[in-house]
């Protein structure tokens, strides 16, 4: 008993960075997380941790023991989360993580309902748009569009938005509509940049099956898609947003929406969406409490939509 409660309480200050972390994560006192390292580390005959007032650091025999107890307290959790499943509704925490867009606009409103039908389960929202680090911040899966993902993810589709190029009325009446994708570089464009690696977010399309990537011409940049938004409300230009941002706005009469049919010359125009995906670490991550909010967005999110 001793050993296995040394073993949590090690492993998860670990992946917190500090004991008073890893003690949050299993929901004990710091204390108490402290004396079952101490009394591990008795146990071994060892110092597993350097511990200072700024920082933990791995001795070179807790880097060692750590990456073969790692997967032990994995498997016992997920041990748990198999039985309880086979008595009762999936219950506990639930830690996703996703971009910021998605989060605040399709998430945060579905969130309440979800917790409704699932009352066990208690949801944690991070906002990131960033790759998380599934470990280390406690994730139990992040939500991510395809440019984001990342090789060993399990990646389960969510949705698969439609993109609308737009531009608010009064820049449209100052500049002129564009009719076709080529007449954008003489446009100011309001570009979104990923946080992750600095690249541009592609203004691509499949025009008469033919994959066609249009000339931008940056004038505004931005790494969140909600201010690109606001840039093009306040007339600076056209600018490609998801659905779930772009529809709302142009119902309310802020922004115009471009390329719609008819085209001229019967063209047919389909804009790249925004695919999403719900990313866990190792297929037996896909617990029932992460299988449960899957299958939600799933049901929940406009069948069109569905990937």
């Amino acid at each position: 008993m001793v050993a296995i409660r040394g073993i949590e309480s090690f492993v998860k200050a670990v992946e917190a960075g500090s004991i008073a972390g890893g003690a949050r994560l299993l929901g004990v006192s710091p204390a108490a997380a402290s004396q079952n390292i101490s009394r591990l580390e008795m146990h071994l005959g060892v110092r597993l941790l350097t511990r200072t007032t700024r920082r933990l650091a791995l001795t070179e025999s807790g880097a060692t023991y750590y990456a073969k107890v790692r997967e032990l307290v994995q498997e016992l959790e997920l041990a748990g989360q198999a039985v309880n499943a086979l008595h009762d509704s999936p219950r506990g925490r639930l830690r996703i993580a996703s971009t910021g867009a998605f989060a605040r606009h399709i998430l945060a409103p579905m969130i309440p309902e979800f917790n409704r039908r699932y009352p066990d389960i208690t949801v944690e929202l991070s906002i990131a748009d960033r790759n998380v680090d599934h470990i280390a911040e406690s994730v139990d899966a992040s939500i991510r569009i395809r440019h984001a993902l990342e090789d060993g993810l399990v990646a389960r589709p969510v949705a698969r938005v439609p993109s609308i190029f737009c531009a608010a009325p009064r820049y449209l009446e100052r500049a002129g509509y564009p009719h076709a994708l080529e007449q954008l570089k003489e446009h100011d464009c309001l570009v979104f940049r990923f946080p992750m690696d600095g690249r541009y977010l592609g203004w691509g399309a499949i025009r008469n099956g033919i994959r066609f990537e249009a000339p931008v011409n940056p004038r505004m940049i931005s790494d969140d898609i909600d201010a690109l938004a606001q840039m093009a409300i306040a007339g600076g230009g056209v600018t490609r947003l998801a659905a779930f941002i772009a529809e709302p706005l142009i119902e309310q009469g802020k922004l115009v929406a471009l390329f719609t049919p008819p085209l001229a010359g019967d063209e047919q125009l389909e804009i790249d969406p925004l695919e999403f995906y719900l990313c866990v670490r190792h297929r037996r991550e896909l617990t029932p409490k992460v299988r449960a909010f899957h299958q939600f967005l799933i049901d929940t999110l406009p069948a069109r939509w569905r990937a």
